[in-house]
């Protein structure tokens, strides 16, 4: 099994390509060892010691190094928890319970407001077509998260989260692209 690896904008993170699929439909963000329990991959790969993050996209994992981490001593045991794992075929995620389901709280997400319902499709439309497939070649995500008075509020995850390059993407590509197409955007805001 060959498993390719792309370096991304952010220089903390890099992203695996197994060759097969990954996340069937979604993606998942673990930022913390026990966030990443529910997962035999992404715990098996926080337990190296050395990750910050890892992501799964549609056909690729991003990995993120603890601050300080060399990619050279890293990249190798990454590898090869990758390849034990999707090699013995091994779930995703552990099989759970609704017991262990939980809904974060909604503290930074904006409720929409019903007579902004034209202008918000036009949004999101923009973000899944336009950028989320730009965002996920670099090993990331973005999702909307609401519109409020002119400002649309996005949320970062994986090789996104982070990166150097993030605000800049995101003021002078998405913010830029959203205005053109929808004029009642004026900001575009990460949460």
């Amino acid at each position: 099994m060959l498993i390719e690896t792309e370096v991304t904008p952010n220089p903390a993170t890099l992203k695996f390509l197994p060759g097969r699929r990954v996340m069937d439909a979604g993606t998942r963000d673990f930022a913390t060892p026990e966030e990443a329990e529910v997962s035999p991959l992404a715990d098996a790969l926080f337990s190296l010691g050395d990750v910050e993050g890892v992501f799964f996209g549609s056909e690729f994992i991003s990995v993120t190094a603890a601050p300080g981490v060399n990619w050279s001593d890293l990249k190798p045991q990454v590898l090869g928890v990758l390849l034990d794992h999707f090699s013995a075929e091994m779930p995703l995620f552990r099989p759970g319970s609704a017991a262990g389901i939980s809904v974060p709280a909604a503290e930074d997400e904006f409720a929409d407001d019903p007579a902004d319902a034209e202008i918000i499709a036009q949004i999101k439309e923009l973000i899944e077509t336009r950028v989320r497939p730009a965002v996920a070649n670099d090993g990331g995500d973005i999702v909307y998260r609401g519109f409020d008075k002119g400002t649309v509020y996005l949320r970062m995850h994986g090789a996104c989260a982070g990166c150097p390059s993030s605000t800049a993407t995101l003021k002078h590509g998405i913010e830029s692209l959203l205005k053109h197409y929808v004029p009642e955007v004026t900001e575009v805001r990460a949460i």
